[in-house]
C-alpha cells in the first residue's frame, strides 16, 4: 500500500515538472510541488517503518 502511495506521487511529481514552465512558475505551482514532496516524504516514511 504504501508503496503504491509513493509511486503515485512520484509520477504526480514528474507531472508537475514536466508541465513546469523555463520562467515565471505560478506560486500554486510551487505550492503544489512542496505538498507532493512533503507527501512523498510522509508516505516514504512510513514505508520504511513497515519494511
Amino acid at each position: 500500500m504504501a508503496e503504491e502511495k509513493v509511486n503515485k506521487l512520484e509520477e504526480e511529481i514528474a507531472d508537475l515538472k514536466a508541465r513546469w514552465p523555463a520562467h515565471s512558475v505560478k506560486p500554486s505551482m510551487l505550492q503544489k510541488l512542496e505538498e507532493l514532496e512533503e507527501k512523498l516524504e510522509q508516505a516514504r516514511r512510513k514505508e520504511a517503518e513497515s519494511a
